[in-house]
């Protein structure tokens, strides 16, 4: 054995020790030797003194080698570890018995190696796969070393009612077992496989080494067969130990996890949170089952190990102090001073005015296809049908922290379940239909919901797809239907027999625990979930009454689902348009003003696309549409930058409203705020000095804003979480955006990394978006993070010299992007043309001598002018240019590939 000759193995990591054994399956006295990869003596050369020990267990068919990369990363001279790797018995370059090890015979093996290394200090472990059982096995034997635990990928339940994965029933079969696992090497090869990207030949060569030969692999055949299938399994007892242990584990524990895994998914990783709550959690999407490989986790590893573990000193005998599990959640504005908590759940004001003088009034209006009103609610029947279905669903055990996806569209029946549960105190998961399906079904399998209430086409992609356990159909369906689609009762019969109950909730949940998951629009990678407390729910619905004086009384029109559901917790009249909610743009000038004149609207929420096809569709409004759109006092439009043009055009069809653009996201809506008329007084067409991008006016009610400036290289940090700047609202300063307020989300769910970095800055929550402010402290956006140009010698912001491009009357998208390597890349602009071109390509020489000539005014020379017949969107908003995916794009054509459409 040459270990020096696998890929990022440190020849003096590589050690052999001789073990005694305690384990029932072997003889007294038997003694076995072990290869494990240890930093421990390098750390002791270097001088280094490690802040504990890091003890990594591979699961199968792997080795110690999984680990590698820990054990570079312990070697850090600021934080160094101690990583020890094993090597399990019959597996890697360990021993190989000739003898049938069980569960309990590894949990025991692993504390004899141990005792044998004398681990000094907190230990924390590590594992993958049935090492993480094991890992976990030997943490509960050795809590009074314990101080942490991290698990990938690993299961310490198999649900009775639900079998095993099938990769793994195949494995198990008579016919396939010994030759798969031992005879052959099929078993690692098709393990090997599920690495993406895939591995590079010398990985996978590391890999197989110590399994070449039948004889060398029987320890994998061996491990597979034990896995228990079910309770009569002989290892059962000993998995069962250790998955009821968890309960009561106090110590620090990271989940990292790779979701496209066939063996372990999510719901494994659901079983692992309810076990141990306070657990960190980050899914790393696109990565599956050896996430160790599909992903350098190891940064993420060593830097919860310094901000969680680092100063659990060890006393004098070598046993570590306790540790705390951490609390949830480090979004600023969580805090409330003593005294001065008025916390009200949005439930509060629906249920007051159901008792009231208003109680007979519309609540909730719901649209027909054909534009007529085809159900109603009054504020009393509301709050009736709400307590009657929370009744219902605690009748079915959904309750206090339980998670419920809503696949309805807005109107009556999500309004109803989305309050029922809420009163509840279950979780309500709500992704949005317009991520497409496959978008849609990552975010609802990784929120994992206990219940997915649906529309039958919800309900039936949820049964194929596997999103969650038990299904709740809208309305009663017929047996046979009912059956094919899986439900296993409906809203209605849960109204039915909530009614009949008369169970009413007490006093609701904590206003500090979860509340709602709800989901970005996935236009800068996949969409995520952000979790919200109802406090923070609460802060939401008292931010935009105060900044937009939207009262009880007021009658509103929501293009956008999300905005639907706060209307009834505003006391407002509630109506959703007859359109498709998961295409924005489908709204329609027609639609519009019968939903206006259907509450004889006051309020208007639509996105820009929609407001675009308002526009384009105003000659088939009705009389009275124009007349009650005619009697609109405000609108609101939020989503991605709204043109004053296109506000211009929507006041002539809106004459008395005030029109408003709020800028937010789904992690803090809304941040700033400002008019039509503050829009014209900044001068947002002007491309120079302050109109560098697009004004979104000033802070809300209880925001506060600011920047981070961005570094000479377009960065705003060393390492992209530690800031090197501190925040300014200087006028003039380009930086990433800042906003804290008691709004501002919670966390992201069970993105740990994305969270740490969104919170890096103490006390404020890092937008990804960049912008500065002008003289009169009013807020500029000039893009994403993400997006910024690197020419040489200069950082180009795309918002600005996009607005100069499509000042062109045929211009009517244009999207700035960079081309090559950062710090020397060429920016090139893509256009949507009107009318739009046939094929997407280089621009002819007329468009683009204008595109360039109006990019320069705007102090940016462009490399390169595009076309495309569309530009690529987000789903949910139909606005949000997808820059990098046209960044990709651009660099093939203009390398000289084939000019297909983006």
């Amino acid at each position: 054995m040459v270990i020096a000759a696998w890929p990022g193995v440190d020849a003096e990591w590589s050690r052999r020790i001789d073990v005694p054994s305690t384990a029932a399956a072997d003889p007294a006295g038997t003694v076995h030797r072990w290869h494990v990869l240890d930093n421990g003596p390098q750390l002791e050369r270097l001088g280094l003194a490690p802040a504990g020990t890091l003890l990594c267990v591979h699961g199968n068919p792997t080795w110690s080698y999984l680990w590698r990369r820990f054990l570079a990363a312990g070697t850090d001279p600021v934080h160094p570890w101690r990583v020890v790797a094993v090597d399990q018995l019959d597996m890697g370059f360990s021993e190989r018995t000739g003898v049938f090890r069980r569960l309990a015979d590894r949990i025991s093996d692993l504390g004899d190696l141990t005792d044998v290394l004398g681990l000094q200090g907190p230990v924390v472990t590590a594992g993958h796969d049935w090492g993480g059982v094991i890992s976990l096995g030997w943490a509960l034997a050795h809590q009074h070393q314990l101080a942490g635990v991290v698990l990938t990928n690993t299961a310490v339940h198999q649900p009775g009612s639900s079998q095993i994965p099938p990769a793994l029933r195949l494995a198990l079969h008579p016919a396939v077992h010994k030759w798969g696992t031992t005879t052959s090497d099929a078993f690692l090869r098709v393990t090997h496989s599920l690495a993406s990207p895939p591995l590079p030949a010398d990985i996978r060569a590391a890999y197989m080494a110590p399994y070449r030969g039948a004889s060398r692999r029987e320890g994998v055949g061996n491990f597979v067969a034990d896995i228990p299938v079910d309770a009569s399994h002989p290892s059962h007892p000993a998995l069962a130990r250790v998955a009821e242990g968890l309960r009561g584990l106090d110590v620090p524990a990271l989940m990292l996890w790779g979701p496209r895994d066939p063996i372990f998914s999510d719901r494994y990783l659901k079983d692992l949170i309810q076990r141990i709550p306070a657990a960190k959690v980050h899914r790393y999407e696109g990565a599956g089952h050896l996430l160790a490989e599909d992903r350098d986790i190891a940064p993420a590893v060593f830097d919860w190990l310094t901000a969680n573990i680092a100063g659990i000193g060890s006393g004098t005998d070598g046993t570590a102090a306790a540790g705390s599990a951490g609390t949830r959640g480090t979004g600023p504005g969580h805090a409330v001073p003593a005294g001065q908590d008025t916390f009200r759940p949005l439930w509060a004001l629906p249920g007051e005015l159901s008792a009231g003088p208003a109680g007979t009034g519309t609540a909730i209006s719901e649209m027909a296809p054909d534009g007529t009103t085809a159900r109603t609610l009054t504020w009393a029947q509301l709050e009736k049908n709400v307590a009657d279905v929370s009744a219902g669903l605690a009748g079915i055990g959904v309750g206090n922290g339980s998670r419920v996806s809503l696949m309805v569209p807005p109107g009556v029946d999500l309004t109803v379940a989305l309050y029922a549960c809420l009163r509840l105190g279950a979780v309500v998961v709500v992704a949005d239909a317009g991520l497409g399906t496959k978008g849609l079904s990552r975010a609802v399998k990784g929120a994992t919901p206990d219940v997915l209430v649906g529309i039958d086409r919800a309900l039936a992609a949820a049964r194929a797809l596997g999103w969650a356990a038990r299904l709740v159909s809208v309305h009663d369906l017929p047996a046979a239907r009912r059956h094919i689609l899986g439900a296993e009762t409906s809203l209605a019969a849960l109204a039915r027999a909530g009614a009949r109950s008369g169970h009413r909730t007490a006093d609701g949940p904590d206003p500090d625990q979860a509340a709602a998951v709800l989901f970005t629009s996935g236009s800068t990678g996949p969409a995520k979930g952000v979790l919200y407390t109802h406090r923070q729910l609460a802060a939401m619905r008292d931010t935009v009454a105060e900044t937009f004086g939207i009262n009880p009384g007021d009658r509103l029109v929501a293009g956008f689902a999300p905005f639907a559901l706060l209307g009834p917790a505003l006391g407002a009249v509630s109506v959703t348009p007859a359109m498709d909610v998961t295409a924005p743009r489908t709204l329609t000038a027609r639609a519009l003003g019968q939903a206006a004149a259907a509450v004889d609207a006051t309020v208007v929420f639509a996105s820009p696309a929609a407001l675009r096809n308002v526009l384009a569709t105003q000659d088939g409004l009705t009389t009275g549409g124009a007349a009650a759109l005619a009697r609109v006092e405000l609108l609101l439009s939020a989503g991605a930058p709204v043109p004053e043009p296109l506000l211009a055009g929507v006041q002539r069809l809106l004459p008395r409203a005030s029109l408003h653009t709020p800028y937010g996201m789904t992690e803090a809506l809304p941040v700033t705020d400002i008019s039509l008329e503050q829009i014209r007084a900044a001068g947002t067409g002007n491309a120079a000095g302050a109109g560098n991008g697009v004004c979104v006016g000033l802070p809300v009610h209880g925001a506060r804003v600011a920047v981070l400036p961005l570094a000479p290289d377009g960065t705003v940090s060393a390492d992209g979480t530690t800031p090197v700047a501190e925040p300014v609202t200087a006028p003039g300063v380009t930086g990433e955006i800042l906003v804290s307020a008691p709004h501002v989300k919670d966390s992201y769910d069970r993105l740990w990394l994305t969270q740490q970095a969104s919170a890096a800055t103490t006390g404020w929550h890092r937008t990804g978006d960049v912008g500065h402010f002008d003289a009169e402290g009013r807020l500029w956006v000039e893009g994403r993070l993400a997006h910024i140009v690197t020419a040489p010698g200069s950082v180009v912001t795309p918002v600005g010299p996009e607005q100069a491009i499509e000042s062109l009357d045929s211009v009517r998208l244009a999207a700035v992007v960079g081309v090559g390597p950062v710090g020397t890349q060429a920016v090139v602009a893509v256009v949507e043309t009107m009318p739009a071109v046939r094929k997407a390509g280089p621009a002819d020489p007329q468009l683009a001598a204008r595109v360039r000539a109006a990019a320069a005014a705007a102090g940016v020379p462009l490399a390169a002018v595009l076309v495309v017949p569309a530009q690529p969107t987000d789903i949910r908003h139909n606005a949000k240019i997808d820059r990098i995916r046209l960044s990709l794009w651009a660099s093939k054509v203009l390398a000289g590939g084939r000019p297909e459409t983006p």
